[in-house]
């Protein structure tokens, strides 16, 4: 086990973990947290799967080549941008969909997308509607320019709110069903956020920085210092081997911030958010976002594969997907292992196409963090 040594103060916040101290080293006992015993742990039970186990997340079209199929991926909240939708807006099906949006919200959706502002744009309120509505606009245009991609479609996933996205993609619900769900998780998410103040911050890593460890000195300082009975503080977002997001209570997070050398963590960078998302601090969220999504009498399986981020399993029952749509508000994003997860493949196939419709190119630039093969035929769709 890796040896890493810290200054008493440090190690004066890793009580109670179990621990032995030797020369002034600090040697973590094996032990299993709520994360898991390492930081790699979490992606193993992925890349280990068999080629049969594997199959169960995609099925194969009818004389269609492997590279002729489509990964079809949808963004989530962080990508939006003021001007998102110029590219779209000319199509008559999006401008329903446009105008439908603006009279269940409220609010004219398009103008936010188009000239913000940014401020605006970026409150969880706006910019999860307006991520969700782009993303589908988006495979409207994709429908239209090549719909081969549409009918190959292999798998879907998405990333967080990304996830409602693909499940109306995969016919597990309607536009209209899903936008329902989106409207309440935004306005639920944001009280969450008022309610609870919190901090998120991705975390850059070394080989051996120890992140979790870092995690726990933080709880354990905000107790024990700052006298906070529930401290909250976990990771948030599995992105890549490298970097993963850490999210809770706003003095845990600035922990971490100024110890980070001290966990050989390479560089911390705090995100322009004043909640903590897919922690605890969003389990006010939960019942709102369950009492809509348990009115939704049609609701039916999806007709393709749509792999949950957080269990890293296909949706494979209605039930599922009332249950976890809620689960995922105040659970972490395994994406990294949701990519395993996807393309894991024998050493001689070919990948599919992937998709990225929707805002940025974020998930397409984690593809390639993960799995450079596979991101060799990645495109995105320009909104």
């Amino acid at each position: 086990m890796h040896t890493v040594v810290f200054s008493r103060r440090i190690r004066s916040f890793l009580y109670p973990v179990e621990r032995s101290i030797s020369q002034g080293c600090v040697r973590l006992c094996d032990q299993k947290s709520s994360e898991g015993a390492s930081e790699s742990s979490d992606v193993s039970h992925s890349q280990n799967l068999k080629q049969k186990e594997w199959l169960q997340y995609y099925h194969r079209p009818a004389n269609i080549k492997p590279e002729d199929t489509s990964i079809i991926l949808f963004p989530g909240q962080g990508a939006q941008f003021v001007g998102m939708g110029k590219n779209l807006v000319q199509l008559p099906k999006v401008k329903e969909m446009f105008q439908y949006a603006n009279e269940i919200l409220r609010t004219d959706l398009l103008k936010t997308c188009l000239e913000g502002p940014q401020s605006k744009l970026d409150q969880t309120i706006h910019c999860q509607p307006a991520t969700y509505v782009v993303s589908l606009a988006a495979m409207t245009k994709l429908q239209m320019d090549d719909n081969e991609l549409i009918r190959n479609c292999v798998a879907t996933s998405g990333f967080s709110l990304g996830e409602i996205s693909a499940l109306v993609f995969g016919g597990a619900m309607t536009f209209e069903e899903g936008l329902q769900i989106v409207r309440v998780r935004a306005e639920a998410m944001q009280k969450a956020c008022e309610k609870s103040p919190g901090a998120m911050a991705s975390v850059f890593l070394e080989h051996n920085s120890q992140l979790k460890l870092a995690i726990l000195a933080a709880v354990n300082y905000c107790k024990t210092e700052l006298n906070m009975p529930d401290v909250v503080c976990n990771i948030a977002n599995y992105l890549y081997a490298d970097c993963k997001v850490i999210a809770g209570h706003k003095q845990a997070v600035k922990f971490i911030e100024d110890h980070a050398e001290h966990f050989r963590i390479r560089r911390v960078k705090r995100l322009p958010v004043s909640g903590a998302f897919h922690t605890a601090l969003m389990q006010s969220a939960t019942k709102p976002l369950s009492n809509t999504i348990s009115r939704l009498s049609n609701l039916k399986v999806p007709v393709i594969p749509v792999v949950s981020a957080v269990d890293v399993r296909p949706y494979g029952s209605v039930e599922s997907v009332k249950r976890k749509l809620v689960l995922q508000v105040v659970r972490p994003v395994r994406w990294e292992q949701t990519l395993h997860a996807l393309y894991i493949r024998p050493p001689d196939a070919t990948f599919p196409v992937t998709v990225e419709p929707g805002p940025g190119r974020q998930l397409g630039a984690m593809l390639r963090m993960v799995n450079l093969k596979a991101y060799k035929n990645y495109r995105s769709i320009p909104v």
